[in-house]
C-alpha cells in the first residue's frame, strides 16, 4: 500500500512539473507570437498617441512642448532652492525627467495594458503579450518626443557627445527589458486587482521624489544607501550618465541587470500560470 502511495504521489509529481512546464513553453510562445505581430502593435502604439492628440494643432509634439516647459519652469526653480550653477544642472535635470517620463510611462501604462484592450481580447485570437508591447512602444514613441527637449538643452548648455554616449543604446534596451517584464507583470494583477493601478500611481510619485531626478546624489552623500536600495536611482542613472557624456558605472549597470533576471523569472512563473485567465478577468 505504501509503495502504490508513492507511486501515486510521484506520478502527480511529474504530472503538475509536465504541467508547469507546458504552461511555460505556451508563454513564451505568447510573448515570441507578440513579437512577430510587430506591424499589429506598432500601429496600434501610433494610433493611441494620434488619439491622445486628435485636432490639436501641434499633434504629439505636446509631449515635447509639455516637456520643455516643465524642465525649464523647474529647472530655475530648483536651481535656485539647491544653489545649482545652471550650466551643469539644466542638463542633469532634463536627462532625468526625460528618463523618468520613459520608466513611469511603461510602469502606469502597463497597468493598464490588458485592462484599456477589453473589447481586442474578447474579440481578436491574438497573443495578450502584443498590448504589452503596445505599451512599451507607445512610451518609446513619447521617448523620442522628449529627447529633443533633452538635445536642445544640452546643445544651450554646452554639452557635447562622447564615445561614452553610446552607451545610452544599450542602457535604453535594457530599461526596455525591464520594462517589458514590468508591463506584463503589473497588467496581469491589475487585471485582476482593480486597485493595484491607482496603488502603482501613488508609489511611483513617491518615488519620484525619491529617485535623484530633481536633486543630485551627491546632495545625499550620508545616505548613499538609501540610493544603493533604489532600483529605479540605477535605472535613470545608466543613461542619464551616457546622455551626460560620462562614463558607465557598473554599480549601476549590475543592479538593473540582477533586477532583469529576477523581474524575468518571477514574471514569467505568474504569466505562464494565469495567462489564460487574463480574458476573463478584463
Amino acid at each position: 500500500m505504501a509503495t502504490n502511495a508513492e507511486a501515486s504521489s510521484a506520478f502527480v509529481q511529474q504530472l503538475r512539473h509536465g504541467l508547469q512546464i507546458e504552461q511555460l513553453r505556451r508563454a513564451l510562445q505568447d510573448i515570441h507570437a507578440g513579437w512577430q505581430h510587430r506591424e499589429l502593435w506598432g500601429t496600434l502604439g501610433l494610433h493611441e498617441v494620434r488619439q491622445r492628440y486628435r485636432r490639436s494643432t501641434l499633434g504629439p509634439f505636446w509631449i515635447t512642448l509639455s516637456m520643455g516647459i516643465m524642465v525649464f519652469a523647474l529647472g530655475i526653480l530648483y536651481g535656485q532652492i539647491f544653489g545649482q550653477v545652471l550650466d551643469e544642472y539644466m542638463p542633469f535635470l532634463a536627462a532625468g525627467f526625460v528618463i523618468w517620463g520613459l520608466i513611469s510611462a511603461i510602469i502606469q501604462g502597463g497597468c493598464q495594458s490588458f485592462i484599456t484592450a477589453e473589447g481586442i481580447i474578447r474579440q481578436l485570437n491574438a497573443p495578450l503579450s502584443i498590448y504589452a508591447f503596445r505599451e512599451v512602444w507607445t512610451a518609446l514613441i513619447a521617448f523620442g518626443h522628449n529627447l529633443l527637449v533633452f538635445i536642445v538643452v544640452a546643445l544651450w548648455y554646452g554639452i557635447t557627445p562622447t564615445l561614452y554616449s553610446l552607451w545610452v543604446i544599450p542602457a535604453t534596451l535594457l530599461v526596455v527589458v525591464n520594462g517589458f517584464w514590468m508591463v506584463l507583470f503589473l497588467g496581469l494583477l491589475s487585471a485582476r486587482f482593480r486597485d493595484v493601478p491607482l496603488i502603482i500611481a501613488s508609489v511611483v510619485q513617491v518615488l519620484f521624489f525619491l529617485t535623484p531626478v530633481i536633486w543630485q546624489p551627491t546632495m545625499l552623500p550620508d545616505r548613499a544607501i538609501l540610493l544603493e536600495l533604489n532600483p529605479f536611482y540605477h535605472l535613470v542613472e545608466i543613461m542619464r550618465g551616457p546622455l551626460l557624456g560620462l562614463s558607465p558605472s557598473w554599480s549601476n549597470w549590475f543592479p538593473v541587470i540582477i533586477m532583469a533576471v529576477l523581474g524575468w523569472g518571477i514574471t514569467l512563473i505568474f504569466y505562464s500560470a494565469y495567462r489564460w485567465r487574463i480574458a476573463y478577468w478584463v
